[in-house]
Formats: structure tokens, sequence, C-alpha cells
């Protein structure tokens, strides 16, 4: 009996010998098991080509702007020097500088402001079409071009305009207020244009902060305003972040708006780059004058973030 199962099993194992060297994968690793795992690995490359040519050509401008901020008018290749950056130390460059920073960070905080309560509607209603119609109010400003905008702010903030109007039909002035050409018509006109971009960031955020956060808020016996401010607002501190950084450096570096409703009254530095393209072709003027934008503004993004990162640490610690 025991030498019929041996038989037995040396028979199956000389059968099923070959069946497993010719599957692949079953006891050894073919060549083609390189080739499929060097493609696995590449894929996400793949997919990332488009954005990182995107961002080599950003990059390829910007250094095209920095090397022409160091020539000089009519040899902006060629020419090496200084002068352009130290002509900024000038009073008018500063004040512009000043006041397209100030500007920024005014509309920042305004469209936060009015962001939040119109990202905690899209993030916390059920009702799909409501979501949508919300969705589709937002998202309008992008779908119009800026120049129909700053028209249509003309139209509204004129001597003669809807808001004027509107204010005299109501006994609260007396005569028109002017409006136009005035730092508050451009900041009406920077909110409003950069408004979508706070408001999206911060209702993903929200709407990935689970209800029953807010429930046991509740349960606790905190008000609507305490959950907002204590639960909700902490845990989507990061869209609330993003998009306030993107409403200032979106505003920053803003030219319509600024040229329509302020003219030359209210001169931001993106309109005072275009005066040195447009009638006097200083391009090495122009260049300097965008650097320094550029490094002001991803200076004061990078402080804001540093202190969100150190209240946000300390209020850990606090808690703890």
């Amino acid at each position: 009996m025991t030498a019929m199962l041996a038989r037995f099993s040396r028979r199956a194992s000389a059968a099923s010998g070959p069946a497993l060297e010719a599957t692949p994968g079953a006891g050894f690793s073919g060549p083609e098991q390189p080739a499929a795992t060097a493609m696995a690995k590449a894929r996400p490359w793949l997919l990332l080509t488009p954005i990182l040519l995107f961002l080599a050509l950003l990059g390829a401008a910007a250094l095209v702007v920095l090397r022409m901020s160091f020539g000089t008018p009519g040899h902006e290749w060629r020419g090496f020097t200084l002068q352009n950056y130290a002509d900024l130390l000038d009073g008018y460059f500063m004040k512009s500088l000043w006041l397209t920073l100030r500007l920024a960070f005014q509309s920042m905080l305004c469209a936060v402001a009015l962001a939040i309560p119109v990202a905690l509607a899209m993030a916390r209603t059920k009702s799909r079409l409501a979501r949508r119609l919300l969705l589709a109010g937002v998202l309008l400003p992008l779908l119009v071009n800026l120049l129909l905008q700053g028209y249509g702010w003309l139209i509204i903030l004129g001597p003669a305009g809807l808001l004027n109007h509107a204010l005299l039909a109501s006994g609260l002035v007396e005569r028109p207020v002017m409006w136009l050409y005035r730092e508050h018509g451009v900041l009406l006109g920077l909110i409003q244009t950069a408004f979508p971009l706070a408001v999206l960031p911060l209702s993903s955020a929200m709407r990935a902060v689970s209800i029953s956060y807010e429930e046991a808020a509740a349960t606790l016996g905190a008000t609507r305003w305490q959950t907002l401010r204590h639960v909700l607002l902490p845990l989507a501190m990061p869209g609330l972040v993003s998009g306030a950084l993107l409403v200032f450096a979106y505003n920053a570096s803003a030219f319509a708006v600024p040229l329509l409703l302020g003219g030359r009254r209210v001169p931001m530095l993106a309109v005072l780059v275009h005066d040195q393209v447009a009638p006097l072709l200083n391009w090495p003027a122009a260049s300097a004058s965008g650097v320094v934008l550029m490094i002001a503004t991803l200076a004061v993004m990078a402080l804001s973030q540093r202190l969100v990162r150190r209240t946000q640490r300390f209020s850990g610690e606090s808690h703890a």
C-alpha cells in the first residue's frame, strides 16, 4: 500500500511540474514583471506631465522677467544694472506698493467674512437643487469678463448710478456720494471679483467636517455661533487660509478693476507697471516693479501661513 502511494505521488508531481513552470509568476518572476513595475511607477509622473509643463512655462516666464529687471532700456538682454531697483525707492512707488498690499489685505478680510455664511450654506444644505443654485451664483463672477464686471460697477457706483439713486431715495444722503475713483470703490470691485476664490475652498473644507461634531457641541449646550467659532471654523481652517491667500494674491496683482474704478487716482502697482510699459516702453522698470510685487506678495503669504500655524499650535497646546 505504501509503495502504491509513493508511485502515485511521483506521477502527480511529474504531471503538475510542467504546468507550474508554464504559469508566469508561479514560482519565478519573468522578464515582463520588472517592465510592468516600471510602468506602474511611471504612470503618476505621466499624469503629472501637463501640470509640470505648465509650471515650467511659468517658471521660465518668471526668470525672463527677473533677467529683464536688471537690463537697461533698449538693452534688456545685454545690459546689467541695479538702477531699476534703486528707482523703486521713490516715494510714489512705495506709496503705490503700500496701497496695493493694504487694499489686497482689506479685500481679503471682507471676502472671507462674506464667504463664511455662503460656504456654510453650500456645505450644509441637503437640497441638491439649492446647492447647485448657490454654486452657480458663486461661479458667476468667474464666468463674466472682468471688463464687463468693471463697466457694471461703473453703472452702479456712478454719480447717477443705482447705488446713489437708492441712497437718495431712502433719505440717507442729500447729494450723490463719490464712489468712483476712490479707494472704497476699488475695494468693492476687488471684493466682488475675488469672492468665489474665498467661497470654494472654504465650502469644500466645511463639507469635509462631519456634522456629528456640530451635534455633539449642540448636545453640550453650545449655541450656533459658538459651534461655528469653536468647532467648525477651526476644523475648516486649511480651507479658510487657502481661500484668504488666494484672494490676497489675486487682488494684489489686479489690473482691470483698479484701472476702471480707480483710474490714476488709485495707483495700484499693476496700473503702475502698465504705465511703464504702454506709453514709455520701459520694460526693465516694469519688470523690476513686477518682481518687487511678487516678492512682497509671497512674503506676506508666507508670514500669514506661519502665523496661522503658530496660532493653531498654541491653541492645541492650551487645549491639551
